[in-house]
This record gives structure tokens, C-alpha cells and sequence, in this order.
């Protein structure tokens, strides 16, 4: 779907339909307000709704005279299509049911977007960069084909792209000829009549084209998506129904007669257009043509074979091979060759491989091959050194750190582990600075202490100086350096600073995904920070995905359970928690609960932390009494672990408080919330969220208690906050609006 058109007066007379550009005033609680598009079997509108929200839609329905059985079965299998998919690159169903005269429709979300191959020449995408939002439009048909549907019409008009943060995101639209793979979608038949081919013929697959094929399966998106990218990498069709007219086009498509030319072939054919092509991705001919021969070349003609078998397997298989070519690593299109490794490995190692090879020139690859072996052998046996040495130096070190305790030194003082910690926070500076990697691994490790017993303050400069001195000695993509990545991007997500912690994610999880591969049991971790961070700003479903990845890849590994572990099932079950997803949140708390005090044990700050998320969700369900004892033993559990005043505390006592408030204990409430606020202002800058949160349940139990005039300062500084962390349109500003919109109105203003 596109923007919408002006709004056009409602005509008299004939049928809405006879003029695409008119339309009636209302379809079912909808107010239409213009023609979005219109297509072989019904008309799209951008319309208004009202109650319970007030929003623009699409609304798409079935048009005059085209309502016989087929075209109403497939219509309703493009409903129930979209209705069971929940995909970030998936335009959602919001509503559906029938007009007065018994044409169904439904309501999607409105996609303000244009066509992906528009966006890419518009924006002048490069080639890196068209192959990146590609491999978003993967993902969704991959999401697609896994909830048992086909698209069957992958075509640029039905892959919109918009800007979202500042990113292209992708939205595939009109499932209206998807076919369902393991069950009927409706109680209707959906068969292909024969003699007659479904779809765009310039994006259809040979098999899609053969009126006597009835079996149709997932790869003939696979094909879709090969024209597609085709088109995006050369700015022209692999085969043009135009060139050869339409009927022959089908007949040489459906025998497997017409071959495309590869991409940069094409290219080489293009004459003076090949300029405009490449300036449109930011290159020369040359370097275009450089960039589509080779990998891309097989990438793209893999998923354009005629013969479905020899095509990639799944979507997916198709993104990880697109994937490995923007990492320079092997592709699987290509046929193995020790030469073509070598040239990809070269590639990952640029500057290593440039340095060896004045010393290697004259070597023969298989000396080079028992050299790197040798290497590889060398770089081993230099880690253990330096890894032996470092626990040597670190033992040393809190040796003499916890020597405070020894009653000698000590002199009869108690010593408590925060008085332990700033001594060696203020020791490590000057000792062990002929060790700066041991350096640097006592100041992370000290730095996610502090951290975790809520001083942030005394946390980053330890980050941070940790971070500056590894990435003087070593390279970015050294396990240690994104451990420390991590650990600062956790640090700022707690502070509040939302933006900057998903960046530094999103680095620590391409680099993992480069060195570790995209498979990799290890991903978990980085996945599992970067969902849990999107629950926090909102972005559901993206953080789903991203969770169940991570919970997927962790499953294949033979590792005993561990924090780490509990830690991604708890931030997938907060995910199911946030989209009101009780019936999944409550097991998967569960099992995070009872896999963290396995491994970790009772006492352990993110026991507390899984039973204050289980009295959440017995909160959501009206359950208070159930929801009060689950906070009241993560109050007790976090106290003993953490202190009274850590921010932990302030977020229990704001649950406190909202179930005070719903039982109309105003007072008792109130002394929740101010005693949350008291322990924030602490803690945290002015600006962090949770003091958003106590702000506005406080001003909602000061205006149902009636004290209205002190109630409406604490909502305006609740929706300051929210709108400077989260931006004016976040959900979260329009819960505070709502709130002090009730206020307001009390107050007759």
C-alpha cells in the first residue's frame, strides 16, 4: 500500500466501483477517505477509524460483480493469510467482516511506503545496501511459508518500503492469491483452475505458469524473490514478457525453455543506461560490474533455476547465502573450489593476508596451507601464555585486595564488599599498568558489579576505560572486546539511554555473526540483549523474532543450562508479556524461574527479578492477591542481594503501589510511590523512564484520591520524560496522555 490520495467526494449514481477514484462513505464502521489502489478483484481504501482508536487503516474489499466463488475464496484466504502471520515486514490485520450487500473486507495497517525497487533508485541505495533490506524482505516470506503460506505474487508493488528510525524497513502486502501449505485456509476450494495461470507473469515461477501443475510449493516464492533481487542488482527483468509477447512468454516459461542471462551479463548489455543503473547505486559501470560478477552472479541464478530442486531450499537458505556474501565468506550457490576459499578467506583478512603475502610469495598453496596451520597453532599456544599469565596477575591483585579483611588490616572495622569494591576501583589505575589487559579485564568485571548493585555512575568510566585500552591492543572482533561491548551496551539500556545501548547490540551481534557464523549455539547471548532491549522500546515483534532465534540456537547446544540461558527465556517470555500473551508469558517465566535457581540458586538477584515479572503478569490478569505475594518475595529476595535503595526496588514498589491503587488504598499507594521515586532519585538520571512510571501512577492515585492540583505537576513531568526517551507517538506517551486527559476533565478544563 502507498500513502493515501486526497479525500474525493462520495458519487451518486453508479456503483462506487466504476470509477476507481470513487467511493462510498463508509464501509462497516470505517469512513472511507480515498482510493488507495485497485486490482483485478477488489479496491483498496484509506479510511478512518474512530473507536476504540483513532487511527488511518487500509481496508481492501471485494469488488462489484467479482464475487463469485473463487474470487471470494480467494479473497478470504488473503484475510486469514495475513490474520495468523506476525511479522515486523508483514502488513498486519487489524479487523474484518462484510459490506451491506455481503461483500467481505478486512483492515490492515495503513503501509506509508513505496515500491522496494522505487525506494532503492530514489534513495540511490548501494549494492551492500539493497542486499541488506532484501534480506529483511527474506525473513518475512521465510515467517510466511513457516505459518503454512505461500505468497505467490512477489513483485516490487507488493514490497513497500518505509522509513522507520531513520531505516528502510520493508512491508510485503497482498496476499490475496497465497496458498496455504499444510491446511485449507478457508472452507473453500483454492485450486488453480486449469488452463489459467495465477500471478504477475513477469515474477512467476515455471511452475506457477503451467496450468497442469497443482502442486505448487514454497520455492516458487524462492523464484519470485530471484526476479526481484535480479531487478534490484541490474535495474531490468531477467525475462520480459513484453519482449516476446505474453502467451509465448508462458508456454517457453512453463517448459523450462527461457533462461535468463546472469546479472552482470545483462548489465554488460545495458549501453548507455548502465550509467544511470550504477549512479543510481552509487557506483560506476565498472565497479557495478565488478560487484555482480561472482557471487552474486550464483546467488541470483540458483534461485532462478527452472528446475525447482535445484533452486535453494528454503527462503532462508537463500538470505544466509546473501548473508556469507556480505561477510566474504563461501557461498553455497557457488561450486567449491580450495581457490574460491582462499579468495574468500583473503577477503574476511585483508590486511593480514596483504602483509603475509610479501613474506609468502614464492610459498606454493600447500605450504601456505600447513603455514596458516602452523599459525593458527602459534596464536594458540601465545593465548594460553597470555591467559595463564593474566589469572596469575589477577590473582595477585585481589589478593591484595581482599587482605582489608584480614583483621591485621582492618583493625577491628567491619568491611563491606561495596568498601572492597572502590578500594580496587581506585587501586587498579595505578597497579598492573605494565598489564593493560589484565587491566582491562578487572575493570570490566568490576564495572558490571557496580553495575549490577545499581551505582551506574561508578560504573561506566570502568566500561569505558576497559573498552579504550583493549581496543589499543587488539582487534574489534576479539571475544574480549565485544564481551566489554556488551557489557556497556547493558550499562546504558539500564541508564535509559536506549539508542545508543541497541547500536552498540547491533555491533556486538553483526561481529558474532561474522566470526561465530549465523548458526552458532554462542549468538544467543547478543540476541538475547538486542531482544530484550526492543521489548523495552516497544518493538514486539521484532524482539520476538530476535528471542526466538536466540532460544532456538541455544536448544541445538549440548552446553549444560546456565544464567545466560534463563536470562534470553525470560526476556522472550517478557516479549509474550507486553503483547498480553499471558497463556505464554506465565510458562516461559516459569521455566526461567526454576532453571535460574538450578543454576544460580535461590538467593540470586534474577530469581527475584522472574518472581517480580510472574506478579506482573498476575497483575495484567486482575489477580492481586496472587500478583502482591509474588512482589513481596522479590522485594525480599532483592533487598538481601542488592540493598534496600537499588533501583529494582523502586520498580517493586511501583507495582506495590498499582495494586494499592486498584484496591482504592490511597494512602498505602502513595508511600509506594514516593518511596520508589526516593530511591530513583538516587539512583538515576531525571530523565530515565522509571521515574516516568512512578511519576504517573502517583499522579493517578493523587487525582482518584482528589488532591487534583497536585496530581497534574507529576503527570507533566511523566510525559516529558516519556516523550524525550521514547518520541510523541510511543504508546507509552499516549497511556500518560489518556491519564491526564481524565485529570483534565475533572478539573473542567
Amino acid at each position: 500500500m502507498t500513502d493515501p490520495l486526497p479525500p474525493a467526494a462520495t458519487p451518486a449514481g453508479p456503483p462506487a466501483e466504476a470509477d476507481p477514484l470513487r467511493h462510498p462513505e463508509r464501509v462497516g464502521p470505517y469512513r472511507v477517505l480515498g482510493v488507495l489502489a485497485h486490482g483485478g478483484m477488489g479496491m483498496v481504501y484509506v479510511a478512518e477509524q474512530t473507536e476504540p482508536v483513532r487511527r488511518r487503516v487500509a481496508l481492501k474489499v471485494i469488488k462489484a460483480g467479482m464475487d463469485t466463488r473463487e474470487v471470494v475464496a480467494r479473497f478470504e484466504a488473503e484475510r486469514q493469510a495475513l490474520a495468523v502471520m506476525d511479522h515486523p515486514s508483514i502488513a498486519k490485520v487489524l479487523d474484518g467482516g462484510a459490506t451491506a450487500d455481503g461483500r467481505p473486507y478486512f483492515v490492515m495497517e495503513l503501509v506509508k511506503g513505496v515500491a522496494i525497487t522505487e525506494y532503492c533508485d530514489t534513495h540511490r541505495l548501494s549494492t551492500r545496501e539493497r542486499l541488506l533490506v532484501f534480506i529483511d524482505v527474506c525473513h518475512a516470506v521465510q515467517h510466511a511459508h513457516q505459518k503454512g503460506v505461500i505468497h505467490r505474487d512477489i513483485k516490487p508493488s507488493n514490497v513497500l518500503v518505509m522509513l522507520q528510525d531513520g531505516n528502510p524497513v520493508p512491508k510485503v502486502i497482498d496476499f490475496g492469491i497465497a496458498k496455504a501449505l499444510a491446511h485449507p485456509l478457508t472452507e473453500h476450494s483454492m485450486l488453480t483452475e486449469v488452463g489459467r495461470a495465477i500471478g504477475t507473469p513477469a515474477y512467476m515461477s515455471p511452475e506457477q505458469a503451467d496450468p497442469s501443475a497443482l502442486d505448487v510449493d514454497t520455492r516458487t516464492d524462492i523464484y519470485s524473490l530471484g526476479v526481484l533481487l535480479y531487478e534490484l542488482l541490474v535495474g531490468s527483468l531477467p525475462l520480459d514478457p513484453d519482449q516476446m509477447g505474453l502467451s509465448l512468454f508462458l508456454m517457453r516459461l512453463a517448459n523450462r525453455e527461457a533462461t535468463p542471462t546472469t546479472p552482470s551479463a545483462r548489465f554488460s548489455t545495458l549501453g548507455n543506461a548502465a550509467k544511470t543503473v550504477s549512479m543510481q547505486r552509487r557506483s560506476d559501470p565498472r565497479t557495478l560490474r565488478s560487484e555482480l560478477r561472482g557471487d552474486l552472479d550464483w546467488i541470483v541464478m540458483k534461485a532462478l533455476e527452472p528446475d525447482r530442486t535445484r533452486r535453494y531450499e528454503t527462503v532462508n537458505g537463500l538470505a544466509m547465502d546473501i548473508s556469507r556474501h556480505l561477510h566474504d565468506e563461501p557461498v553455497i550457490a557457488r561450486p567449491p573450489s580450495t581457490l574460491y576459499r582462499l579468495s574468500r578467506f583473503a577477503r574476511r583478512n585483508r590486511l593480514a593476508v596483504a602483509a603475509g603475502a610479501t613474506v609468502a610469495a614464492a610459498l606454493v598453496i600447500g605450504l601456505t596451507v600447513a603455514g596458516l596451520a602452523l599459525v593458527r597453532a602459534r596464536r594458540a599456544e601465545t593465548l594460553a601464555r597470555r591467559e595463564a599469565e593474566t589469572s596469575r596477575q589477577v590473582a595477585s591483585f585481589l589478593t591484595g585486595l581482599f587482605r582489608v579483611s584480614d583483621p591485621s588490616e582492618a583493625r577491628g572495622n567491619s568491611v563491606t564488599a561495596r568498601e572492597i569494591l572502590d578500594r580496587g576501583a581506585d587501586r587498579i589505575g595505578g597497579e598492573l599498568a605494565q598489564q593493560p589487559l589484565v587491566q582491562a579485564q578487572l575493570m570490566r568485571t568490576m564495572g558490571v558489579v557496580y553495575r549490577e548493585m545499581g551505582l551506574f555512575a561508578q560504573a561506566q568510566p570502568l566500561l569505558e576505560r576497559s573498552i579504550a585500552t583493549r581496543r589499543a591492543l587488539v582487534p574489534d572482533d576479539d571475544p574480549e572486546m565485544q564481551a566489554s561491548l556488551l557489557e556497556l551496551a547493558r550499562l546504558g539500556q539500564q541508564q535509559g539511554r536506549f539508542a545508543a545501548a541497541e547500536s552498540l547490540y547491533k555491533v556486538t551481534l553483526r561481529v558474532r555473526e561474522r566470526t561465530l557464523g549465523p548458526d552458532s549455539p554462542d549468538l544467543m547471548v547478543p540476541l538475547s540483549a538486542l531482544g530484550g532491549m526492543l521489548v523495552t522500546r516497544g518493538r514486539y515483534p521484532e524482539a520476538e523474532s530476535l528471542l526466538v532465534r536466540a532460544v532456538t540456537l541455544r536448544a541445538k547446544s549440548t552446553a549444560p543450562e546456565d544464567a545466560e540461558y534463563a536470562r534470553t527465556l525470560r526476556h522472550l517470555a517478557s516479549a509474550y508479556l507486553a503483547q498480553k500473551r499471558y497463556v505464554d508469558a506465565e510458562p516461559a517465566f516459569r521455566r526461567a524461574l526454576a532453571m535460574y535457581e538450578r543454576v544460580a540458586g535461590a538467593d540470586h538477584p534474577d530469581v527475584g527479578r522472574t518472581l517480580n515479572n510472574l506478579g506482573i503478569v498476575y497483575y495484567s490478569l486482575q489477580r492481586y492477591d496472587e500478583a502482591e505475594q509474588y512482589y513481596l518475595r522479590a522485594e525480599a529476595n532483592l533487598s538481601k542481594a542488592l540493598g534496600e535503595d537499588h533501583p529494582n526496588i523502586a520498580s517493586i514498589n511501583i507495582n506495590l503501589g498499582e495494586i494499592d491503587w486498584h484496591r482504592h488504598r490511597y494512602p498505602d499507594a502513595e508511600a509506594h510511590l514516593r518511596r520508589a521515586l526516593a530511591i530513583l532519585a538516587k539512583r538515576v538520571e531525571p530523565s530515565h523512564p522509571s521515574i516516568a512510571t512512578a511519576e504517573l501512577d502517583l499522579a493517578n492515585i493523587l487525582r482518584d484520591a482528589g488532591r487534583l492540583a497536585e496530581a497534574d505537576a507529576h503527570y507533566r513531568k511523566a510525559l516529558q520524560i516519556r516523550e524525550a526517551a521514547f518520541g510523541r507517538e510511543a504508546p507509552s506517551v499516549a497511556e500518560v496522555v489518556t491519564e491526564y486527559a481524565k485529570l483534565r476533565r475533572l478539573r473542567g478544563k
